[in-house]
Parts: C-alpha cells; sequence; structure tokens
C-alpha cells in the first residue's frame, strides 16, 4: 500500500514496498510475516504516530528506520541513503535516533551527562564539541541540574528525557519512539510528550512516536495504522479517528472525547465525528445547547 509524503516537503524517510520475515530458528516454529509491501514516506520536520495492536509490525518498521532491521523485499531511504549500504551505516544511525519503551535499558552512564556524551562519542565527535553537545541537550530537555546526577536514581519521566538527549546530543534530523511512553505515568508521559512537541516545531526534528496512547497520537500531523504487516489507514487524526468503528474493528481505541460523541451520536444526535479535544467538545455542545434555547 502506497502512501505520500506531507506535500511541498523534502523526505527524510521513504519506504519502499516492504516486506519482512522473522525466521523461524526449529522445525516446531513458523516463520513469522511482520511487514508485507509496506510503502510510506515521512517528510521532514513531520509529527507521524503509528499505532497498532500488538504483533501487527509497527515496531518492525520503527526498526527499519534505524537499520536495526534491513528488509528481505524493498528498500528503506533515510535521509538519501540506503540502509542496506553497510559503509553507511552510521550516518542512517546519527540521521535517525532511536528512544525505546523501558529507559532503564538505555542508560549506560554512571552519570547524567556521560550517559548523553555516550552516543557522540561513538561517533567520533571531538571531546570539546561533545561538552558543548551535552550542555545544549540538556538544556533542551530542561535537566541541566541533573547533569551530575546518577540516571537510576531520576523518575521514569526524567529518564527518557535523557534517553532523548542521548539521542539529540548525536544531533539527528529525526527521532523514533518506539512505545517510549508506555511504561510512564500520566506526569512522566506529560513530560516527554511536552519535549517531543517542542523538539518538532522549535527544531524542525522529525518525530515518529509508536505508541498505544491516542491522546498522544491525536497531537501527531498524521497517523498510520498498521494491522497484520500492513499499512491500513493513513491520514491527519481527524481523519483517522472519525471512522470509530473501523478503529475499534482494528482492536484499538479512539480518544476519549471522540468515543463520547460516538456514543452520542449513537443515542440519536447529530454530533460532528472528528472532534477530538475537549476544546472541540465544549464548543460543538454550547452551539448545541443555544440552538435548542433559541
Amino acid at each position: 500500500m502506497g502512501y505520500a509524503g506531507v506535500s511541498g516537503e523534502k523526505n527524510i524517510i521513504e519506504v519502499n514496498h516492504v516486506s519482512y520475515v522473522y525466521k523461524a530458528h526449529s522445525e516446531d516454529r513458523h516463520d513469522v510475516t511482520a511487514l508485507q509491501d509496506v510503502s510510506l514516506s515521512i517528510g521532514q520536520g513531520e509529527f507521524l504516530a503509528i499505532l497498532g495492536r500488538n504483533g501487527s509490525g509497527k515496531s518492525t518498521l520503527a526498526k527499519m528506520f534505524n537499520a536495526l532491521l534491513l528488509p528481505d523485499v524493498g528498500t528503506v531511504i533515510v535521509n538519501g541513503i540506503n540502509t542496506m549500504n553497510e559503509e553507511q551505516l552510521w550516518d542512517v544511525r546519527s540521521s535517525t535516533g532511536m528512544v525505546f519503551q523501558n529507559p532503564d535499558n538505555q542508560i549506560v552512564g554512571t552519570v547524567v551527562e556521560e550517559d548523553v556524551a555516550f552516543g557522540p562519542e561513538n561517533l567520533g565527535v571531538p571531546p570539546l564539541e561533545i561538552r558543548i553537545r551535552v550542555d545544549e541537550a540538556l538544556e533542551t530537555i530542561g535537566l541541566s541540574e541533573y547533569k551530575k546526577h546518577a540516571p537510576h536514581l531520576l523518575s521514569g519521566g526524567q529518564k527518557q528525557r535523557v534517553a532523548i538527549a542521548g539521542i539529540l546530543a548525536m544531533k539527528p534530523k529525526c527521532i523514533v519512539l518506539d512505545e517510549a511512553t508506555a511504561m510512564l505515568d500520566p506526569i512522566g508521559r506529560k513530560e516527554v510528550m511536552c519535549i517531543l512537541r517542542k523538539l518538532n516545531k522549535e527544531e524542525g526534528i522529525t518525530i515518529v512516536h509508536i505508541t498505544h496512547h491516542m491522546d498522544e497520537a491525536s497531537k501527531a500531523d498524521r497517523i498510520l495504522v498498521i494491522d497484520s504487516g500492513e499499512g491500513i489507514l493513513l491520514g491527519t487524526p481527524k481523519e483517522v479517528f472519525k471512522d470509530v468503528e473501523k478503529i475499534k474493528s482494528l482492536g484499538l481505541d479512539v480518544p476519549q472525547v471522540t468515543e463520547l460523541m460516538y456514543e452520542l451520536n449513537k443515542a440519536g444526535y447529530d454530533f460532528p465525528q472528528d472532534i477530538l479535544t475537549v476544546d472541540e467538545a465544549i464548543q460543538c455542545l454550547t452551539m448545541y445547547l443555544n440552538q435548542q434555547q433559541s
């Protein structure tokens, strides 16, 4: 299934008819097709959310963006580089950074600033430049005062912000988050989402956010829904979430406000189907009540 990027923007990632199969390593197991003929273009500076039930293939797709996995069929182009080109592997990984679900699995330093410096050190960045990058990254995520702290003493949200800082220090054009808010409490999730929106809007960094939280997905520019390894839906949050029955048939939820308006319409009302936020719902309900009183 082919999808275009954002009109008028240079694409940072291009996925062209990609398929991927996890091979069985024993006779009592079967090969598993994780992706099947997926095509997608992601524009530079875009905020894309990817949704799908467990086992849908979304994490497999995310690992393609960083060359952690290579396609069996098709190509993945990151910042103009084919991920199959082994000689430019570090160029791909410095262009697209990955943040994973469990922040404890990503922390390698005993002090926050050492952890943030780990990535650029591996890229061969000169020490003086690393110092500048670490300070800038910690300033951006709002944790400068914690640079001498031990990472394991931080909250879950702070740890994920440190992980993001480690990616920022490598000067990426794109950050891919593979369910990076899944293990966080609501405060931690809010912290991380605020940082992601800031990086996207102020720094122009492309964000690809895989999430189970529909309220997070509703803030994206576009949403890709994957099911059984195939791209099923792609569009703005309003376009994707207005088809509540389709989303539910794929084993997913919709934002709470969208669900409320959907249930009201089932009860006989005729409200717009693409309402995503509380403010939109209040405006809609206020107009309805005013009409009833006039």
